[in-house]
């Protein structure tokens, strides 16, 4: 039965209805199934931009993090609607609110153990996303509850709330045999995922870079341990880093692609490169003495178990070591960027937003061309 179109104003609840448009279709929507109606304002409509209206209303956790700023902002660009549940302060979640249009952009606390408020944020959603994640365990979450039962839990209710679209986002080294618990519970993640909602999207970025990343910054900051302590001098592992920004708009343009359905995308960046070439270039952008030493791994475990003893951010663990001591895997049959029509961002293109805050007055506007870009490999 067609949904019928009234013209008169309705509760917030239910213009949060799903909606048609980038491949989701109105007349296979499990809610709309259901006679409910639709108010004019979410039938796609306007040019694209963040003031026309693109048929989107998607629930994004983890939206507060590294990864979730950039998505959230693509949302907002193209017009979305966005449900953003959050765990923080509100003042962590200012940075949010312009990326949308007025009233797009929908706030609520939510509790990640509790089941009724996770429905009430994907009730209403015809996109749910994944973006839970953390870099290292509490005592009130640990890896398996932020990368397997979570997101086990909200791909259920989603399932059961008639989303259309789920996309989770794991990791490109995700493996059940991985010495990092880290990626060991990130690939237990897809798997319950997949279990739960058959048709979810899985995203598998690998180490991401960009202006707040944990990654080119982590090494930028090593320069005050004078010196950069490395497993085998880094010349054993092989990374293929990518711009966040890629993965923000893979995500967009998955939800977009209606193949994309039941699909596992292995996103990498344009080159992969030994990782103590790759630290050097970060010091040759910097304009910083590259200072690298081997280190033993136990001896680099017992300098982690330091930082983690902090009641604070850890500024590195164990698990995290082995993780950036861990060669990127290749995927040849899975789909990539170019797949979702997106060209990936070379690093010696955009690494230059990411360092200069950790160059010298003396270098701050130096040119990036007078940095000689690492070496890129192919045989690992």
């Amino acid at each position: 039965m067609a949904a019928s179109v009234r013209c008169h104003r309705v509760p917030y609840r239910l213009l949060l209805l799903p909606r048609a448009g980038y491949g989701i279709s109105a007349s296979t929507s499990p809610l709309l199934q259901q006679q409910r109606e639709v108010h004019h304002s979410v039938i796609p409509h306007g040019k694209s931009g963040r003031s026309s209206v693109s048929g989107i209303v998607a629930t994004v956790f983890g939206a507060t993090g590294f990864l979730g700023r950039y998505v959230v902002c693509r949302l907002g660009r193209i017009g979305s609607q966005v449900v953003i549940p959050y765990r923080c302060d509100p003042y962590d979640i200012m940075y949010l609110r312009p990326m949308g249009d007025l009233g797009q952009l929908q706030f609520m606390e939510w509790n990640a153990r509790d089941k009724d408020s996770i429905q009430r944020a994907v009730e209403h959603s015809n996109v749910v996303i994944n973006l839970v994640g953390k870099e290292w365990e509490t005592r009130n979450f640990r890896f398996e509850d932020v990368f397997v039962n979570i997101p086990r839990d909200i791909a259920r209710l989603s399932r059961e709330a008639g989303v259309e679209k789920f996309i989770h986002v794991s990791h490109l080294n995700a493996d059940l045999r991985s010495p990092s618990k880290y990626l060991r519970n990130k690939a237990a993640g897809e798997k319950a995922v997949r279990e739960e909602f058959p048709d979810a999207i899985i995203v598998k970025p690998a180490e991401m870079f960009g202006r707040e990343d944990r990654f080119f910054n982590y090494y930028a900051n090593m320069r005050w341990f004078v010196g950069v302590p490395l497993i085998s001098m880094g010349k054993k592992t092989v990374k293929q880093p990518i711009y966040v920004s890629d993965v923000a708009k893979a995500i967009i343009n998955a939800i977009k692609e209606p193949d994309a359905k039941g699909k596992t995308y292995a996103l990498t960046g344009v080159h992969r490169y030994v990782l103590y070439d790759l630290v050097q270039y970060l010091y040759a952008v910097l304009h910083r003495g590259f200072l690298p030493y081997p280190l033993p791994r136990p001896l680099y475990h017992l300098g982690a178990r330091f930082f983690e003893a902090s009641p604070f951010e850890p500024w590195t663990t164990r698990d995290k070591v082995d993780r950036f001591h861990i060669t990127d895997m290749r995927f040849p049959d899975l789909p990539g960027l170019e797949d979702l029509g997106i060209t990936p961002t070379p690093v010696e293109q955009k690494a230059i937003e990411v360092l200069r805050r950790h160059r010298t007055f003396r270098w701050l506007e130096a040119e990036i061309e007078e940095a000689k870009p690492a070496k890129p490999i192919t045989n690992m």
